[in-house]
């Protein structure tokens, strides 16, 4: 809790000027409203005591002074109002590119447990929600505690009975507004939650959207975002219904307290108790009273919904990641591309099942690898535990005789170019798309890459060529458009070791065909391996391993494994019959 405590109050510092003069700001407004109140009674007391020139002289310079001060109170308010909010907003946008520095360390098993919804609301909504809070926070408790002790002491020195009255209201007011604070805090925390389902499942379905209308399945994503809202809705309306008891009930206790002023402060001018300047100066710091009660309703709100995000972003930026750099990693200058598998075994975290187990494979600096095997046994997971998007469970992966895990993960995943069946493509232009792979790359380099992937003559005929938007995900291309993109962009990037997982999967013959010679091309003296759904492609592989439950069952090329009439030939002629 101190560490949180301290981190929140962190976000101040680069802004500390600003906040010291937004305080003074803040200060000089409250002073300059009690003020006025006591220049109202000065100026009423005067002329209830005759109307003299000299009088009048002095009521003018009090009205020139009362007008001075409004202007002070003005200049500061703006202040605060412009120069306040804008701290905020500058410290909503450290936290935001903060956390979004911290969502592209953590590992993958992370993103495999969270909704990208939920993590979509912590970085908009929830710094919305501190912002506020470190905006109107100080300023509303600095505002409110000087005009309450500043109306409680003028009020005294006006008549202690009234004051003493009045402020018996305070005690039940505060236990009334701690009860509902409560359910309100409740309420906003369901809130929060909630709206993030919603948008998980609004990611989700437009993410989607084209499976959703390919099986016709509409009314059903309308049936499970119609749930989703609902339950959002009945929390809003809960806690609407406490937000209204709050403040429809501070709000009664405030008007009690005016009908209180006004009857007992009557009866004390007909006892001669309290003159009619006293009971006008009364009325007016009763009003002023109710500024500061109606901040810290207000900053009640804020901090509920404030706090209540500080606590989801701390949740997500304590969250360390699973894998990350040793103290003693280390960045290899040169890398050959000799990859050891010794006694890998691995089993997601939080299952009890192993994918891999004892799984031993040494691959040469330059070797054409080929993976194969029945889905689920444990290809992709394999290829994944080189460039540590998993750290293995047990056993070790060796890059040049270097254990993964004594690398940089910056070095380690430079040196390695992978290319996914589900490849992602950002939004931006065909060269931008490319050019991910290397971003200090020329145009033509872009486009010899282009080239050897065979994507160049298709992206010559799209409407402007390298210069089209390619639309979120890559929707105005085909699935074979889309991965020659992406396998252009590893051809750019030009590492020492390729990973291919069924990355021609989505390609007809013809273009699988030519892909397959760029990648010939491109491997040459380079460590590749690949994963083939269509094992015709790969049938001049130096070496085809084949994996089963067991781990690796067989490899050898080609020819070696149709020999044994084992695994590797009934896949082989399974694949024939289809």
């Amino acid at each position: 809790m101190k560490s949180r405590r301290k981190k929140f109050f962190s976000y101040y510092k680069p802004y500390i000027g600003v906040l010291l003069m937004d305080m003074a700001c803040a200060m000089i407004v409250s002073v300059a409203a009690l003020l006025l109140p006591l220049c109202t009674r000065y100026i009423t007391g005067k002329l209830m005591t005759g109307s003299t020139p000299a009088l009048l002289e002095e009521v003018y310079r009090m009205g020139i002074f009362m007008l001075a001060l409004i202007v002070l109170h003005t200049v500061c308010g703006i202040f605060v109002d412009s120069n306040g909010h804008a701290m905020g907003a500058m410290m909503e946008g450290d936290m935001r590119e903060e956390l979004f520095a911290h969502y592209q360390k953590l590992s993958f098993s992370f993103y495999d447990e969270q909704k990208i919804g939920q993590l979509m609301a912590c970085i908009t909504n929830d710094t919305l929600a501190m912002a506020e809070l470190y905006h109107h926070g100080p300023e509303d408790i600095v505002i409110s505690f000087i005009k309450f002790i500043g109306v409680f002491v003028i009020l005294m020195r006006i008549n202690l009975r009234l004051t003493l009255l009045i402020f018996l209201f305070l005690p039940v007011m505060v236990v009334y507004a701690l009860f509902f604070n409560k359910k309100m805090h409740t309420a906003l925390r369901k809130n929060k939650d909630r709206i993030g389902d919603i948008n998980a499942q609004l990611e989700d379905t437009l993410s989607g959207i084209r499976e959703v209308a390919s099986y016709t399945n509409e009314a059903f994503e309308i049936r499970k975002f119609s749930f989703l809202n609902a339950r959002f809705v009945k929390s809003r309306k809960e806690g609407y219904r406490s937000e209204a008891f709050f403040d429809q009930g501070v709000y009664a206790f405030a008007q009690a307290i005016v009908v209180a002023v006004i009857v007992f402060g009557a009866a004390g001018i007909g006892g001669t108790s309290l003159n009619l300047a006293d009971l006008l100066t009364f009325l007016l710091c009763v009003n002023i009273l109710f500024d500061p009660i109606q901040r810290l309703i207000n900053f009640t709100k804020l901090y509920q919904e404030g706090i209540t995000g500080f606590a989801r972003f701390m949740d997500v930026l304590e969250k360390e990641p699973d894998i990350g750099d040793r103290e003693d990693a280390c960045t290899p200058a040169h890398v050959q591309g000799r990859i050891q598998f010794k006694d890998v075994s691995f089993r997601y975290p939080g299952q009890q099942q192993y994918v891999l187990r004892n799984v031993s494979l040494d691959i040469c600096p330059g070797e054409f690898i080929a993976l194969v095997g029945t889905s689920g046994v444990g290809k992709t997971t394999l290829c994944s535990l080189i460039p540590r998007f998993y750290d293995v469970s047990a056993g070790k992966v060796l890059l040049d005789g270097i254990d993964v895990r004594q690398i940089k993960l910056h070095a380690l995943r430079k040196y390695i170019g992978i290319v996914r069946q589900d490849m992602y493509l950002l939004n931006g232009t065909v060269a931008e798309a490319i050019r991910y792979g290397r971003l200090d790359a020329s145009r033509e380099e872009i486009v010899a890459a282009a080239k050897k992937a065979n994507a160049h003559d298709f992206i010559l005929s799209l409407p402007r060529g390298y210069d089209t938007e390619l639309g979120q995900r890559g929707v105005r291309l085909s699935g074979g458009q889309k991965q020659r993109l992406c396998i252009a962009r590893v051809f750019l990037k030009d590492p020492p070791i390729l990973i291919f997982d069924e990355a021609t999967s989505a390609l007809d013959n013809e273009s699988e065909t030519a892909v397959y010679d760029s990648l010939r091309e491109v491997s040459e003296n380079r460590t590749t391996l690949v994963i083939a759904h269509r094992l015709s492609t790969i049938r001049n592989a130096k070496r085809i391993i084949v994996l089963g439950d067991s781990g690796v069952a067989e490899q050898g090329t080609h020819a070696e494994l149709m020999a044994l009439r084992g695994v590797y030939a009934n896949l082989c002629d399974l694949q024939l019959r289809l």
